[in-house]
């Protein structure tokens, strides 16, 4: 069973999570960490555990989910993993930055691709990776099926989805991708989101106005 630390971190009030398990290993799943005080705080959470991260993953890649990778690479040597069509968006992340007034140092080296399908997460504790785009043109989302719970990223979020007036986004593959990816999750699925409150599978496909079950 994992444990799930959540951080609201940035000038965006994103949602950086920590998974660990009682081993000690640790998942990061979508630093956004902008700025020391935000590094000093995951860093001085994980070494107050005792945890070791072993792995990091971005559901997506717009920029506030990003902003840590390039701090958790050079302070644990974890390689970015992500959807191959997340890549363009990585890239990109830095000129939002300048976009949005957060200028922020990427990161620029090595990825590894996660597909639909595919089994992530630490050993004897499986994450799926679930196709969710939408938001994003690779989003995915990981979902635990023995914890019971799926990090959507900006995919669902308690009465609300994610935007689709960015580029690469598509309102229809993202209705689609709630609809027929997580709407099919146990109804007691928790959701932990990118941004604001956890809710569950089974309270959106309820009230959700956007995406009805």
């Amino acid at each position: 069973m994992y444990n799930v630390n959540i951080f609201q971190f940035s000038p965006i009030s994103e949602n950086t999570f920590v998974l660990f398990n009682h081993k000690k290993q640790a998942i990061i799943i979508d630093p956004g960490c902008y700025g020391t005080k935000d590094e000093d705080t995951l860093k001085s959470f994980i070494e107050s555990r005792e945890l070791t991260p072993v792995l990091l993953l971005n559901t997506h890649c717009h920029l506030d989910h990003v902003f840590g990778n390039k701090f958790v690479f050079e302070t644990w040597g974890l390689i970015p993993h992500i959807h191959r069509l997340e890549k363009q968006v990585l890239d990109y992340a830095p000129v939002a930055g300048l976009m949005w007034n957060l200028p922020f140092d990427n990161y620029s080296g090595e990825l590894v691709y996660l597909e639909e399908g595919e089994i992530t997460g630490l050993v004897g504790e499986p994450l799926e990776v679930l196709f969710t785009p939408g938001h994003s043109p690779g989003s995915i989302s990981f979902y635990s099926a023995e914890s019971g719970f799926v990090v959507s990223g900006d995919v669902l979020f308690k009465g609300s989805v994610g935007r689709t007036d960015l580029p690469g986004c598509n309102s229809n593959d993202l209705s689609k991708s709630i609809s027929q990816k997580l709407y099919k999750l146990p109804d007691n699925t928790i959701v932990y989101s990118g941004h604001g409150e956890s809710t569950t599978i089974g309270a959106e496909k309820k009230s959700n106005p956007f995406v009805r079950g």
